[in-house]
């Protein structure tokens, strides 16, 4: 039986539009999953101290500057964070999630606390939104989300995109598969979302034949596309042994280089949820970060990507 990476879920916000498409995207995607928690994390990297340092002089309040610092920071927390976390807690209950909510401030560099807290505490999945504008720029896909997803090798990120359809944000998934046991996770995350979460239409896996491989796959007597249909089929039966209903999943097959082809395919698909393997065959090297992942992230900004790592 498929177990679901949801009973800790890491929510890191900013009080940014797009932290909140995020804590939108939370809410309704795992309102139907019950045994989960969720921790909205607030890291305060110090840049609420700017507007105060030309007003205070170092010289002569040394003495008084940590009793200063303090009162500022209370002031901080008080009047722009808590209101915030508050706000995104009552989304998340408004959502229909019934789950547990933590709400949770820390200081530090954004990136590598919030590493530091999913390491620590076993945080399953992560999620963040697209970019933000938090104290120093910290949610900006490249810096935190760039470092988080570089940093966490052995857990699930999503990044929450642009777009995030009001009654479900995964009624239609698109899964790259390659027949790795990467992307087997990712199929595997498909199915437990599948099993829980309403009102999908269409879950579709995809393989795509790397076209600079194609005649060397013939010249080791391997038939690309017949193996295609292979992988494709043991991924649809991962659905099917799990009682998702047939008619929700489609198979497609495409010949090409594998990022252009998948990120055409999210793009015409209008999918709205894309879920990928962290790396592919070593030796085909179809899905590795950096390449076909790092291809989507950068270029499809509408659908959110999950990143599976377990």
């Amino acid at each position: 039986m498929i177990k679901c990476p949801f009973d800790k879920v890491l929510l890191p916000v900013d009080g940014s539009q797009n932290s909140l498409r995020a804590v939108k995207f939370a809410g309704a995607l795992l309102k139907d999953i019950k045994t989960s928690k969720v921790t909205l994390l607030h890291v305060m990297a110090g840049g609420y101290l700017s507007e105060h340092m030309k007003n205070i002089d170092l010289r002569t309040e040394l003495i008084k500057e940590t009793e200063i610092f303090k009162r500022i920071k209370e002031k901080h927390i008080k009047e722009d964070i808590m209101p915030s976390l508050l706000d995104y807690e009552k989304i998340l209950k408004n959502s229909g999630f019934t789950g547990l909510i933590e709400k949770r401030i820390e200081e530090g560099d954004p990136g590598s606390k919030i590493i530091e807290i999913v390491e620590k505490e076993n945080f399953q999945t992560v999620m963040l939104g697209r970019r933000g504008v938090s104290e120093l720029k910290g949610f900006f896909l490249g810096s935190v989300s760039n470092k988080v997803l570089h940093g966490l090798i052995n857990h699930n990120i999503y990044i929450v995109g642009e777009k995030i359809p009001e009654k479900n944000p995964a009624s239609k998934i698109l899964v790259p598969v390659d027949g790795s046991e990467y992307s087997m996770k990712a199929v595997e995350h498909a199915v437990c979302i599948a099993k829980f979460v309403k009102n999908i239409d269409k879950i579709t896996i995809l393989r795509v034949i790397n076209l600079s491989l194609y005649l060397e796959r013939v010249k080791e007597g391997i038939n690309p596309e017949e193996e295609a249909k292979e992988i494709l089929n043991k991924a649809k039966m991962k659905f099917l042994e799990e009682e998702v209903p047939q008619d929700l999943i489609e198979t497609k097959i495409s010949i090409g280089f594998p990022k252009e082809e998948i990120v055409r395919e999210i793009k015409e698909g209008n999918y709205n949820l894309v879920i990928m393997g962290r790396k592919g065959r070593s030796a085909i090297k179809d899905l590795v970060l950096g390449g076909v992942s790092s291809a989507v992230i950068n270029k499809c900004f509408e659908p959110t990507i999950a990143i599976i790592n377990l």
